[in-house]
């Protein structure tokens, strides 16, 4: 009841109740809020320190950035929820809100568009050594299933392009990156998808800020390769894994382009089937399916596999180091 009360107090102001809907549609950080309600800063810092307390939003550092949403648990969570599903449809104020995210929204796309402008010519001559990501994307489909899954944490997310991806299967997303330009990046492009659930974190992959056995999928794109010490990414993937829970790693297999190193800040030349089977071993973690994409042109000039290993964290299960290899298109 004083929980619940603490809520009421604490939403009964028109800019709190503005701040409730514009969050309704996603995360965003004080100065955003600030140029979206048209009102000072430290005015809109002391309603949503208020808010916070009463447990009605979520907040986490960001770098400099202090970003808000609305919480996902709680009593606290589910009165700031309830509230916004009442609010009337047209309102004038609202809708002049709603106006200005648009504008956010929109300067967001411009800055990560050219950030990404800027890296382009790095991302696309890598894509060019190696398979298809449509091929990988199906692949990783393929080997995770076509069943819910509930939470899934991708951890390197980048460009969000994994949590886009497995949307429509999972219930909650969290996706975790060191760069804040590429979460940039990735609010950007799930926005622009619809898809407003997604939690994404500034973390250091080695210490998720994330609790025991809260997930059901986690999933490592084309991240291990950056890492000093893979095992140590493995062993916190396996902690925040529930019981049964999945691991899907994509990674490439062992290759000699040693230009890898210097132009694209690659710590290893790939990942073999004997080192991530001992890794895996090591976290607890069993090893289920290993499949190799090869590139098409892999016998005419050089080029980079592609593997993917799933995992589960399931006492019993069967240790297999079984490659199928298959030739993606």
């Amino acid at each position: 009841m004083d929980e619940l009360l603490a809520g009421l107090k604490a939403i009964a102001e028109t800019t709190r109740i503005r701040i409730l809907f514009v969050l309704s549609h996603g995360e965003l950080n004080v100065s955003e809020l600030t140029f979206i309600l048209g009102q000072s800063q430290p005015r809109v810092s002391r309603h949503l320190k208020l808010m916070a307390e009463a447990g009605l939003l979520a907040r986490h550092k960001e770098g400099n950035w202090v970003l808000f949403r609305l919480r996902n648990e709680g009593l606290g969570g589910a009165l700031a929820r309830a509230l916004v599903d009442m609010l009337p449809g047209k309102d004038a104020a609202l809708s002049g809100d709603l106006a200005r995210l648009a504008e956010v929204r929109r300067q967001r796309d411009e800055r990560a568009q050219a950030y990404f402008s800027a890296n382009a010519e790095h991302w696309s001559s890598l894509r060019s050594l190696h398979v298809d990501e449509a091929s990988v994307e199906h692949t990783m489909q393929q080997l995770a299933g076509n069943r819910p899954v509930g939470t899934l944490v991708d951890l390197g997310t980048g460009t969000g392009r994994v949590l886009e991806l497995f949307a429509p299967l999972a219930t909650e997303l969290h996706g975790i990156d060191a760069s804040r330009e590429m979460l940039a990046i990735a609010r950007a492009s799930l926005e622009k998808q619809g898809i407003q659930r997604a939690q994404l974190r500034q973390a250091d992959i080695f210490a998720l800020p994330l609790p025991d056995a809260m997930a059901d999928l986690v999933t490592i794109h084309q991240v291990l390769h950056f890492l000093d010490e893979p095992q140590l990414a493995l062993l916190e993937a396996r902690r925040i894994l529930k019981p049964d829970g999945k691991l899907l790693v994509v990674d490439f297999a062992p290759h000699d382009l040693e230009e890898l190193r210097d132009e694209h800040a690659h710590r290893r030349l790939g990942v073999s089937a004997e080192q991530m089977t001992a890794w895996l071993t090591r976290a607890g973690l069993q090893l289920t399916s290993h499949l190799v994409l090869d590139p098409p042109w892999l016998k005419s000039r050089k080029g980079l596999t592609v593997s993917l290993w799933l995992a589960e964290l399931r006492a019993g299960a069967k240790t297999t180091s079984r490659t199928t290899r298959i030739a993606a298109q």
